[in-house]
């Protein structure tokens, strides 16, 4: 990451201060809330993607930074929302905007941000990224709406869930590092840098949900457990549910569709996850994904950006340790 971040230094300090600029509002709540979560400590790893996917191509105009801020913009729009279905108190450890200024102005300022993304698009002038950030804002709602559809339901099943990541997570991801060859001029790169988006946006996410069992606040930006209080049937939950005894399952069932999660039932959640070695598969199922994003990468031309993508990839498995 720390190459990855000196590499886009520059462009990112231009797409920082674009964040800023575009944020802006006579509404005062609007740059209120949006600064809230912008400034709030993201890596903001996808917008970094788009300006490297970018520079592999020796692009030098200003498209890649607009791109890059409106992918900002899409991510931390579909944050606000995200929070609301939700109902999520704690985000990259503060406390959610939905909390402080409530679920309606949550969702109208993620609307809002939205508008500035494709505002951006527009002026780039590339149909080929716009149409690429549509498809990528439908799929990431389309999600929304399935996940929710799926909520507190332990029969919902591995595919559902994959269903949800790949449209929750891995659009988004994808359509950052395909927008890079895009506006490079480049677009015969563009499949595999698309592809190796997905499969590292898929490998984020379920490791995402493997620390949601082990890790710690700080790492994870929320409270540990919260998937648990919130009734998410992830992966680990699906296979601990899947291969627990009957007391196992009766556990999840309260906690998980009936809702009722007492404080100690975190750390035993995180034991049963564990002991049906549910965490491990998700551990190897991410890791695979991972693998499969740096074999999308051999076919791009050798250079320190590829090197870079690839270090992110090792970089996205290391939180693991």
């Amino acid at each position: 990451m720390d190459r990855l971040i000196a590499s886009v230094a520059d462009r990112m300090a231009k797409v920082n201060a674009l964040i800023v600029s575009h944020a802006g509002s006579d509404v005062a709540m609007i740059p209120e809330i949006a600064d809230h979560l912008v400034s709030s400590g993201g890596k903001r790893i996808r917008p970094m993607l788009t300006l490297a996917t970018a520079a592999m191509f020796g692009y030098s105009g200003e498209g890649d930074v607009k791109l890059a801020t409106a992918v900002e913009y899409m991510h931390t729009a579909t944050l606000l929302h995200d929070d609301v279905v939700d109902e999520s108190g704690m985000r990259r450890g503060k406390p959610t905007a939905r909390l402080i200024w409530g679920n309606q102005a949550s969702v109208l300022v993620g609307d809002f941000l939205l508008g500035q993304a494709f505002k951006l698009m527009v002026e780039v002038g590339s149909l080929d990224a716009l149409d690429v950030f549509a498809r990528a804002a439908a799929t990431i709602s389309e999600g929304e709406v399935r996940q929710l559809a799926g909520a507190k339901n332990l029969s919902v099943g591995e595919d559902h869930y994959m269903a949800v990541i790949e449209a929750k997570t891995a659009a988004l991801f994808a359509a950052a590092t395909a927008a890079g060859p895009i506006v490079a001029g480049a677009p015969e790169h563009r499949a595999a840098l698309s592809s190796y988006g997905r499969q590292l946006g898929l490998a984020f996410q379920l490791i995402d949900d493997v620390l949601d069992y082990e890790g710690d606040a700080e790492t994870l930006g929320k409270n540990v457990g919260d998937d648990l209080r919130e009734g998410k049937a992830t992966l680990p939950v699906l296979l601990a549910y899947e291969r627990g005894n009957e007391a196992d399952r009766a556990f999840w069932r309260r906690c998980i569709e009936q809702g009722d999660v007492q404080d100690e039932d975190v750390q035993a959640a995180a034991r049963r996850v564990k002991d049906t070695g549910a965490l491990d598969d998700c551990r190897e199922r991410a890791r695979g994904f991972a693998q499969q994003a740096i074999k999308d990468l051999v076919t791009t031309p050798p250079s320190d950006i590829r090197d870079i993508l690839e270090g992110v990839v090792h970089f996205t498995l290391s939180r693991l340790n």
